[in-house]
């Protein structure tokens, strides 16, 4: 029978792997098998809301295991250490617990059809000290460190009855430091219906960091604006044109020789592919660790391994890359599977087209601000308000309706419905 792995559990993992579950793992035509180093999965761009609490993790988790006994695929815990491309071989790092006793010795996995989807993680660009002083939010741990830290502030604040503020500098205006720097007004907002009645917007000063000329570099010019007025009327300082060059245990220093106090820092100016990733199996990579990949999303040597999602390298025919989204990997998610099938079955694989879409950037409660059908040829519909807020939630609904279905996915809004009314609006532990 047919071994196909995936690994990486996140947004294009973990649908590829569902179905392939269903439709090839229940027939028994292959054996799909999911690895992911963590128990269980939670849509990336929803990890702002995790780190301010306005949303509860342990509600809205999926467990791998539970997911893959469900559709037709086999789980297995553990870390990428290897591939050995001549035996078809993955090797996964042994696992230790807290107590740094062993779980599970060092294992390997046969594979016919090998598909990476591990990801990206934060680029610090080497920057002097930022990995020691600052947060990154890649994944739900990350994101509870934040949670703890804002809070523990928020205390000390508290403490000495509102004298002070609470000071949040967020390295990187792309999708992830937007939305966070307007999270964190509606947390300080809802913290005061909790007993923190001393606490006020005045009391949190959010300076969000960019080195480029505009906030979301990576949105048409008049999206990127209209976020930059709603940030300023929430009270966030934004700083453009602005490198950092290096952070501390108090702050950070720009080039210019600025500095910017604060007792949290957020770094989100960047993404790259895992370290462990450069020149693996002697596979190709590009400068950020990302595995080269053909117009098939074969790597370029070796057409066993497929590549989706953030670690990979696809150049498009008019030599633009695919950029590092979650619609990107769910498309390619979709083709891969196909791509699959038809080389399971000698037919030739189609190439991939990344559609754009249009994109959406949350600005919490207080607005939503995108553009849909973002086409070079045809142009964008700038939407922004209630309708784009609908549509923003809309994105991760056809996720959810990727990996349950509409019906499961329909009885899940019930219960989130349900779950506002009995639950706080935000995440207090």
């Amino acid at each position: 029978m047919t071994k196909i792995i995936v690994v990486g559990g996140g947004a294009g993992g973990l649908e590829l792997a569902t179905k392939l579950g269903r439709t090839l793992g229940r027939k028994r035509r292959a054996e799909i098998t999911l690895v992911d180093k963590n128990s269980s999965h939670l849509w990336k761009p929803l990890l702002h809301e995790v780190a301010t609490g306005s949303m509860d993790e342990g509600v809205d988790a999926l467990s791998y295991r539970a997911h893959a006994k469900n559709h037709g695929f086999d789980f297995q815990m553990g870390t990428l250490w290897d591939i050995d491309r001549e035996r078809k071989v993955i090797t996964l790092a042994p696992m230790y617990d807290e107590n740094n006793e062993l779980l599970m010795p060092e294992r390997e996995l046969e594979y016919d059809t090998l598909v990476m989807a591990i990801g990206s993680t934060s680029n610090d660009f080497n920057t002097p000290g930022v990995r020691d002083n600052c947060i990154f939010l890649d994944n739900p741990k990350q994101a509870h460190r934040f949670r703890r830290e804002m809070n523990n502030e928020f205390m000390r604040l508290h403490a000495k009855h509102g004298d002070g503020s609470v000071d949040i500098a967020i390295v990187g205006a792309g999708a992830t430091g937007v939305e966070l720097s307007a999270e964190l007004h509606n947390a300080i907002k809802e913290l005061r219906n909790y007993g923190f009645r001393d606490l006020e917007n005045s009391k949190l000063n959010v300076t969000l960091v960019e080195a480029g000329e505009r906030i979301l570099p990576a949105l048409p010019p008049r999206i990127s604006s209209a976020a930059h007025q709603e940030l300023l009327k929430l009270g966030v300082t934004v700083k453009t044109n602005t490198f950092v060059v290096k952070a501390d245990e108090d702050g950070l220093e720009t080039k210019s020789g600025e500095r910017i106090h604060a007792d949290i820092m957020v770094w989100a100016a960047g993404i790259k592919a895992p370290d462990f990733l450069k020149d693996i199996a002697g596979l190709e990579t590009n400068r950020i660790n990302q595995l080269e990949v053909k117009n098939t999303l074969q790597t370029t040597r070796d057409d066993d391994i497929f590549v989706i999602g953030d670690c990979a390298a696809c150049t498009q025919e008019d030599g633009s890359k695919v950029p590092p989204r979650a619609q990107s990997a769910h498309q390619m998610a979709s083709l891969c599977f196909s791509n699959i099938v038809a080389k399971m079955n000698g037919r030739d694989l189609k190439p991939y087209v990344f559609k754009d879409h249009g994109s959406l950037v949350s600005l919490s409660r207080f607005s939503t601000v995108g553009s849909l059908m973002g086409n070079l040829t045809k142009g964008s519909m700038m939407i922004e308000g209630r309708i784009a807020r609908v549509v923003y939630i809309s994105l991760y609904r056809m996720h959810q309706i990727a990996l349950h279905g509409y019906v499961k996915t329909g009885l899940m809004m019930l219960v989130g419905r349900i779950n506002r009314v009995l639950r706080p609006s935000l995440k207090l532990h």
